[in-house]
């Protein structure tokens, strides 16, 4: 569309239709206009639609006049205003009648020129007028439309929604709508596959709008928000949209979630209604069919818990609520296996809620950009406490502790670790840096640069979650890593499933042609510990030889293992 409306903008003589039953208003119309304007000519409604539609990439202006046969000009200005294209062409009415020129204005037109046609440089001024700012509208709308769907941008779209709840008070749902593994679409298939799927549910969305009145835009790269009157049910929507979506692209594989927030609470602000529909949204990240998810009481109480979350990190490091627990590695490559390192992992003592879990407060404080204050306090703990297991015994083992890509991504992260370390009497290979695989699918170039100078100074690094991600093997082609850290998820079945043990071996194939030793997490029964053994694996942790403890725990560990000593 932007396109065509480009061309119409700048062509060098612009485009006009009139459209009147009289061959003398005609001719008397196109002798005033024609030394500056291409004229179109058209004596009824019928005949006027036509043209309209064929040659709506250059029309310019439309002088319509309101009485004639066939079909009138209401009920021409009522479809084009119907049309998303046509309604961007301004319409200046042709009439006698005071009180048609106002039902005109509010049908749409943008102007009106009374009968008889006895001043031509009004009328002149008046045809200029319409087309300048119809032009001008023109150019605003390019910038407030998505260039691939048409939809609107998001910013003017919550201005849209904002503007219509000023004057319809009806009950409105907010609605967000993904594509599942749309980067695995685009992956497989290629862009132009990925942008066909953006426009088939773009199509279905206009046809829904001129159907509900609602509103729409495309919110992120495989996300749109729809804001529309209030029904009860939207799985037959999905359904429809699904369908649409196997029918244009040749395959079902394509799957659609859609989150709701029904009967829209107006204190809210427009991005606070849609965070409740992503909310809602986000628990079917992982499903491989279409549904639909509504936001509800309990996903009211779990958002207000979250957010209490939230509010308290501060507090929560300041009063000492987080500890770090260790959980330690064994090298298996011997018959006896023997305490090699640890993984540091945070704990959260809240005085109201009692212990959080990790698995939830972890991915919280990820998609809220707070990862890194955690971050930042388990690697000054892991430390210190190196530093009172060295300065108390002789030795110690390397601790590993996760880095997340905001902490890559964060001014000043690589002199902070090195600082940490410093002031610790620490060498950088006691601190082994975990890095988890999807945390290399961004800003790859900038990611890899900061590894690299990570190892020049001696951390070693560590891909945790191997095989969990989609673009292991591309990570692993340019990337420099020194261990890989099996997903716990291979680990669970390879002693019921011989798929996963296959999926295993074949990992372990990979990490041998890279010359890299492999840890396993998870491992929890001797039948796991000795697949992984015949499997080749090299260092294993999990609930078998210990769940995480805390730090006193540990250096009782570390006796038992032989590998403490106390000095004199």
């Amino acid at each position: 569309m932007l396109p065509n409306r480009t061309k119409r903008i700048r062509s060098t003589k612009r485009q006009i239709l009139v459209v009147d039953d009289e061959e003398i208003n005609r001719q008397l119309l196109g002798f005033m206009l024609e030394s500056d304007y291409q004229i179109l000519y058209a004596e009824n409604g019928k005949e006027a639609l036509q043209l309209i539609t064929e040659n709506q990439d250059s029309l310019s202006l439309i002088l319509l006049d309101l009485m004639m046969p066939v079909m009138d000009g209401y009920e021409v200005l009522q479809t084009i205003q119907k049309d998303r294209n046509l309604r961007r062409i301004p319409v200046i009415v042709l009439t006698s009648e005071k009180s048609a020129e106002v039902k005109s204005l509010q049908m749409g037109a943008a102007d009106f020129i009374p009968k008889p046609y006895d001043m031509p440089e009004v009328i002149r001024a008046r045809v200029h007028r319409s087309i300048e700012l119809a032009e001008d509208s023109s150019l605003i709308h390019a910038t407030e439309d998505d260039p691939l769907t048409g939809l609107a941008h998001k910013d003017f779209f919550l201005e849209y929604c904002h503007q219509r709840d000023q004057f319809d008070t009806s009950p409105m749902d907010a609605l967000v709508l993904n594509v599942n593994r749309f980067h695995l679409a685009n992956e497989i298939h290629g862009r132009a596959f990925g942008d066909k799927i953006l426009l088939v549910i773009a199509g279905q969305i206009a046809a829904l709008l001129n159907q509900t009145g609602g509103l729409a835009c495309r919110s992120g790269a495989d996300s749109f928000y729809l804001y529309l009157p209030h029904r009860d049910d939207y799985n037959d929507l999905l359904c429809q949209f699904s369908e649409a979506l196997e029918k244009e692209t040749g395959t079902g594989a394509i799957s659609l979630r859609m989150g709701v927030y029904p009967y829209v609470d107006r204190a809210l602000d427009m991005e606070q209604r849609f965070d409740r529909a992503n909310l809602a949204c986000a628990p079917l990240r992982t499903q491989h069919i279409s549904q639909v998810s509504v936001y509800d009481m309990k996903t009211h109480e779990k958002e207000v818990y979250a957010e209490k979350l939230l509010e308290d990190i501060d507090t929560a490091l300041s009063d000492g609520q987080f500890q770090v627990y260790y959980q330690p590695k064994y090298d298996i490559r011997q018959d006896k296996p023997k305490l090699c390192s640890a993984e540091a992992l945070v704990r959260w003592f809240h005085p109201v809620y009692g212990m959080i879990s990790p698995g939830f407060f972890i991915p919280l404080f990820e998609e809220n950009g707070l990862i890194h204050k955690l971050d930042l306090f388990v690697w000054n703990a892991t430390a210190a406490q190196l530093r009172i297991w060295k300065e108390e015994y002789r030795t110690c083992v390397p601790i590993s502790v996760n880095v997340s890509r905001i902490d890559l991504l964060t001014p000043g992260f690589e002199e902070n670790l090195l600082s940490i370390v410093r002031n610790n009497a620490l060498q950088p290979e006691d601190l082994l840096l975990e890095i988890t695989e999807s945390a290399y699918t961004e800003h790859i170039d900038q990611i890899l640069e900061t590894i690299h100078r990570l190892r020049n100074h001696g951390f070693r690094i560590e891909m945790d979650d191997f095989g969990s991600g989609y673009s292991s093997l591309n990570v692993l082609s340019s990337f420099p890593v020194d261990a890989l850290k099996l997903d716990m998820k291979f680990v669970r079945t390879i002693d019921t499933n011989e798929k996963a043990y296959g999926m295993l071996k074949i990992m372990m194939s990979i990490a041998a042609f890279l010359e890299v030793p492999v840890i396993a997490e998870g491992v929890e029964t001797e039948k796991q510990l000795s697949l992984l053994r015949d499997a080749r694996c090299d260092i294993v942790q999990g609930y078998y030889f210990s769940k995480p403890v805390p730090a006193d725990s540990f250096t009782t560990l570390l006796g038992a293992s032989g590998r403490k000593e106390k000095t004199s």
